[in-house]
């Protein structure tokens, strides 16, 4: 039997994308094997806070992203109205990972700035409203974009298509705002580095840079691939790749510093007070 050239693309296109989807479970699962003995250690010794709450968040959420890409990429899913659903679900699931993720900097930036509630607020109310236009820019383009799936047997999945280019704009005032907050943590650690000898807050300051450093480039991409790109079907992938990688980084990070602090004694402790209770804590040693 003789297929048509769409019917073709489309059926590459699942087997690419099926590929990819393995590739990052396999990413994940090894990532999250690798620490299990350290996080079991964090979840069954550290005491409840809202930032264990957050931390489970954003180290659990990216399982459930995960199943919900492989049922779209590996189920028979010709439905349209089913297929569009599960995509919902997956941007859901996605734009709270990205949201925990932000925010464990944000608390971070907020220690470091000796817990300055004005910061606090500012920071906050700027990621919601990135967040909200998330919301509303990616439903929308979820709802009018075109659902494809491939009419060759053994191809199974669906994925959509978006002529839209209106999605880079929440990604490009999430790289202000990342760039907000590098620039107030270069800040910091240029006026700190005399007095500041706490091995706490030098690990804070090294572990901000190093989120902004990855996070840039990749906010920076999900800005240019939807312009340049917007008929691609690849270009979701980029922005799972983003909330993937902040996912992983924040909850190491995290790891680390509990880690670290459980051996830190005295002054240099009130950082992780405050990073945990997010409390009006003064951090500086």
């Amino acid at each position: 039997m003789e297929y048509s050239v769409d019917d073709v693309t489309a059926a590459r296109t699942l087997q690419y994308l099926g590929y990819i989807c393995v590739s990052m479970t396999i990413f994940w699962t090894y990532d999250y094997v690798c620490a299990l003995h350290k996080e079991w250690e964090f979840l069954h010794r550290s005491r409840w806070t809202r930032v264990k709450a957050l931390y489970i968040i954003t180290r659990y959420v990216p399982c459930c992203l995960i199943t919900t890409d492989l049922y779209l990429n590996f189920a028979p899913t010709e439905d349209p109205n089913k297929c569009r659903m599960l995509i919902n679900i997956y941007a859901c699931f996605g734009v709270i990972s990205l949201t925990c993720s932000e925010c464990f900097f944000v608390l971070r930036t907020y220690a470091l700035s000796n817990s300055n509630r004005i910061v606090l607020v500012a920071m906050l109310t700027t990621l919601v409203a990135i967040i909200m236009l998330f919301i509303g820019i990616g439903f929308t383009a979820i709802s009018t974009s075109y659902v494809m799936t491939s009419a060759i047997p053994g191809f199974k999945g669906c994925y959509r298509i978006s002529h839209s280019v209106q999605f880079f704009i929440p990604f490009l005032l999430l790289l202000v705002f990342q760039l907000g907050l590098a620039s107030h943590t270069l800040i910091r650690a240029i006026q700190n580095w005399r007095s500041a000898k706490g091995h706490l807050h030098a690990i804070l300051l090294k572990h901000n840079i190093f989120y902004y450093a990855c996070s840039l480039p990749l906010s920076a991409v999900n800005v240019l691939v939807p312009l340049l790109f917007s008929d691609s079907a690849y270009y979701s992938l980029v922005q799972d790749l983003q909330v993937f990688i902040l996912a992983i980084l924040a909850t190491r990070m995290h790891l680390h510093l509990w880690h670290t602090s459980q051996c830190v004694e005295g002054s240099e402790a009130l950082v992780w007070i405050s990073l945990s209770n997010v409390s009006p804590v003064d951090i500086t040693v």
